[in-house]
């Protein structure tokens, strides 16, 4: 999906905001955004960098430039995908097509992205928070007494933390509609797993490292499990999609088993 090509573009060919010559050999004239740079991932995709590394602020910045670029409203843009440190831009064939076009664009684009980049406005932090119930331990949380563990604390301990800290969702990534989230506790960070699972239940709320995040749907998976949400983050018949969305505010609620199981129950 989008986000993976997001994590995966370091092979592309990575040029300027310029004229893009139908000619290779051409020299490209170098201009600048605001400290943005673009890769060229496709004919018809373009990957912006914002930043580096895994930070609020930079991913902060680009849900403020994804914001900005759909306020504009570029008819040659069809979608666009943000990622940690960086938004993709997928675009509409057409403009591939004709070289002074294509340059003509870059040109507009980087007049856009220095207009956003200058401004304050975040439109995606309008959005309402989203709230979690979560079950925490027990079958649904079977890591949670290691996580204790490591961070050197009680599970109840750890739940309050996890509970207690205001996410935002940095992006939607590997599989659709699975939910990387900023904000972790510091002393809540663990490594990842040493022995991946082969499936991991639908809902389950997990930590890796320095994220924390939750499973849309049965999937492999190394994070820590510490908890599940009877929540459906991702169906295909619902529109939209996806429960979360990127750039949203998220906060997690503790619920006991059996306010998971009627909520289970009334989600089917």
């Amino acid at each position: 999906m989008a986000a993976r090509a997001n994590m995966a573009a370091s092979g592309a060919t990575e040029f300027p905001f310029s004229t893009m010559p139908s000619n290779p050999a051409k020299p490209i004239t170098p201009m600048s955004a605001g400290g943005l740079r673009i890769e060229r991932l496709s004919e018809d995709s373009l990957l912006l960098h914002v930043g580096q590394g895994i930070d609020a602020q930079t991913n902060a910045r680009v849900h403020r430039v994804m914001a900005g670029l759909q306020a504009a409203a570029l008819p040659e843009i069809r979608e666009l995908a943000p990622a940690y440190a960086s938004l993709l831009l997928r675009l509409k064939p057409d403009i591939i097509l004709a070289t002074a076009t294509f340059a003509s664009w870059l040109e507009r684009l980087r007049l856009v992205l220095q207009r956003i980049d200058s401004e304050a406005s975040a439109a995606c932090m309008a959005l309402p928070a989203l709230r979690v119930p979560v079950c925490y331990g027990g079958v649904h949380g079977p890591d949670l007494e290691a996580v204790a563990a490591h961070a050197n604390l009680s599970t109840s301990e750890v739940v309050d933390r996890h509970v207690a800290a205001d996410y935002q969702v940095a992006m939607l990534g590997f599989a659709p509609g699975f939910t990387y989230l900023l904000g972790l506790d510091p002393q809540l960070h663990v490594p990842r797993r040493a022995d991946p699972r082969t499936r991991v239940p639908a809902g389950s709320v997990a930590i890796g490292g320095a994220q924390t995040g939750i499973y849309p749907s049965e999937l492999p998976g190394g994070w820590s499990l510490i908890g599940r949400t009877p929540l459906r983050l991702f169906d295909p018949a619902r529109d939209p999609p996806c429960l979360a969305t990127a750039g949203q505010r998220l906060q997690f609620e503790a619920i006991d088993a059996a306010c998971f199981a009627a909520l289970e129950a009334a989600a089917r």
